[in-house]
């Protein structure tokens, strides 16, 4: 409906909306989120500070969590006193919103620039040592053949590559594992007994049956199908590319069971009992700062400050 000179002289009736242009500050925002979650905020921001240097963040807040190939990433929309940013976890990098100001665009990027520098894990001050550096190390020189590779025998140099490869990742599960005292080890060699021996191992019990059963399954056919391909005169990308599929797979399989204590028996709620614990770091703990923990699902927190209080 066409507004008439005589319309916007009017005064405007107590049913009217009216929009005002003078936006909430961003120190006061937080007053009125009802799902916010202070300590994890409070990590956010001192992360911001410790990054941004000369900025005092004003307001963080949470805005959604996207999984992408099972990995969580949560964006956070971060408000200082000179700028705004994005900080992205998994693991945690900020991004200025005057570059980026699309969310969709930063969280693709980042997910694109993590799996980059996952994948450049060379040199002795890339990352922590990890007792896993060396089968990786093959890993990445197997693919790096694999696509050179013309002829059936590059084909089966790569099998060879990947015969050495599960060699290292045999080791490196027989040194992590506690083996029974006494019990006979067979040759260095001898992929598969080794297999049985640690499976045995790391999936101990009924609980544990359908497990060690594909474990061991799993172990023997990968060595067999990379056996085949070294002595495969005729060998070919397809098969090639299965078995270095097949490896890829059974070394994941194998750090999941060495980082299954880790993983599987985490810490519950004393209140709710979740699962869901977040571990914090707060510097005015004393006398020089600690950790604590919260739960996801609940209010609970093992803060000593809230200690003090009740």
């Amino acid at each position: 409906m066409p507004v008439t000179p005589e319309d916007t002289d009017k005064p405007q009736t107590e049913d009217e909306c009216v929009v005002h242009d003078h936006p909430v500050p961003p120190e006061l925002l937080a007053r009125y989120s009802p799902d916010g979650d202070p300590d994890s905020e409070q990590d956010i921001a001192r992360y911001v500070e410790i990054e941004a240097i000369d900025e005092t963040v004003q307001h963080v807040e949470l805005i959604k969590t996207e999984y992408v190939l099972g990995d969580p990433y949560e964006v956070w929309d971060v408000t200082t006193d000179k700028s705004r940013w994005w900080v992205v976890s998994n693991p945690t990098n900020l991004y200025s919103q005057k570059h980026f100001p699309s969310l969709d665009y930063t969280l693709s990027f980042h997910v694109g620039l993590m799996a980059r520098v996952r994948s450049r894990r060379e040199g002795p001050d890339s990352f922590q040592p990890d007792p896993f550096d060396e089968v990786l190390r093959r890993q990445n020189q197997v693919h790096e053949r694999f696509e050179r590779a013309i002829e059936a025998v590059d084909l089966q140099a790569v099998g060879m590559q990947l015969r050495e490869c599960l060699l290292s990742l045999i080791a490196v599960m027989q040194r992590r594992a506690e083996l029974p005292a006494g019990i006979e080890r067979p040759q260095a060699a001898n992929f598969v007994a080794w297999s049985v021996l640690v499976v045995d191992c790391l999936c101990p019990g009924d609980k544990n049956e359908k497990l060690r059963q594909y474990m061991k399954v799993t172990s023997e056919k990968t060595w067999q199908l990379v056996n085949w391909i070294t002595h495969d005169r005729h060998a070919n990308k397809t098969a090639t590319s299965i078995a270095m599929h097949a490896v890829n797979t059974l070394i994941g399989h194998c750090i999941f069971l060495l980082m299954r204590e880790r993983t599987d028996q985490n810490e519950q709620c004393p209140v709710c009992s979740s699962r869901d614990i977040r571990t914090h770091f707060e510097m005015e703990i004393e006398p020089d700062g600690d950790y604590y923990q919260t739960c996801g699902s609940c209010d609970w927190s093992n803060h000593p400050g809230l200690s003090k209080l009740a």
